[in-house]
């Protein structure tokens, strides 16, 4: 199991600190907590049991085979971001978000494949016979590539979920995941907008400590989903043997019986040939 976060670390973490009161959405209302100096307070109850929750059911879609797409472009979460879906094998974005990257999929996989050409190419010893202007212009397009879609490259079709850290930012993000209707997981401060997400994590989107505290339970989360499918698989492997093996064993029993009954008979036409010649 995951360690589970009080509300203490929550709390220690500065998971509370919402935005100023003049910028909040109404409708995150039912997770405020209070208002300090011009600041909206969340409510961290609210925040542990939505955690909860949300890694719940990350775990299962981890289960379930499907990756999970993490979305962060701001400054202080790319590179948390990166760091812990790298350590759940799992694909991010931390640079722009390409449009189209799930409602037109099919082109941002041509551009993965250009990247994989690009790599073949210079095994193969083909990069070598360009000239050198073209070697520039082809390893600059490929450093393009990386930086984009890097971290997406074995994405072989569209994710099972999406995780994102400031729904606002990432509004486009939001958009073609509801488009694909495409569970949505977030980090949702107090200037969001709530209803668009299917698991809301209220809190501090903004802070590095706060970020690294929910990616840290998120993750773990996301790896014990894996190790799980992991273990299944395993046991499958040792009982489909063994089940082989329980249905091989009543065909050797019936031949058993079969060759028995023949042995038996065999002593009987003895005795009745035995009679015959006393008679």
């Amino acid at each position: 199991m995951a360690n589970k976060l009080e509300v203490k670390d929550l709390l220690d973490a500065g998971v509370h600190f919402g935005h100023l009161t003049r910028k909040w959405n109404p409708n995150m209302a039912p997770y405020i907590y209070m208002e300090r100096n011009g600041i909206h307070i969340i409510n961290l109850y609210k925040t542990a049991a939505k955690l909860d929750e949300a890694c719940e059911a990350l775990k299962k879609i981890a289960g379930s085979g499907r990756k999970i797409l993490f979305v962060a472009t701001k400054k202080q979460a790319k590179d948390i971001v990166a760091d812990k879906a790298s350590k759940a094998k799992m694909p991010y974005i931390t640079e722009r978000w390409p449009g189209g990257m799930l409602t037109n999929f099919v082109t941002i996989k041509k551009a993965v494949k250009k990247m994989t050409a690009i790599d073949r190419m210079k095994q193969d010893g083909t990069f070598n016979t360009l000239s050198k202007k073209e070697r520039l212009q082809v390893d600059r397009l490929r450093a393009k590539l990386e930086k984009n879609l890097g971290s997406i490259a074995d994405m072989n079709r569209l994710p099972g979920a999406l995780f994102i850290v400031d729904t606002t930012r990432e509004h486009i993000a939001v958009k073609e995941a509801q488009k694909l209707k495409i569970p949505i997981f977030a980090m949702v401060d107090t200037n969001s907008d709530p209803r668009v997400i299917d698991y809301v994590i209220p809190s501090n989107d903004d802070a590095s400590k706060s970020i690294d505290k929910i990616m840290t339970s998120v993750s773990d989360a996301v790896i014990e989903g894996l190790s799980s499918r992991k273990n299944n698989k395993e046991e499958d492997e040792v009982v489909a043997p063994k089940k082989e093996e329980a249905a091989e064993k009543p065909k050797t029993a019936r031949k058993r019986v079969v060759a028995g009954s023949s042995a038996d008979a065999a002593p009987v036409s003895e005795d009745k040939t035995a009679t015959t010649e006393e008679e």
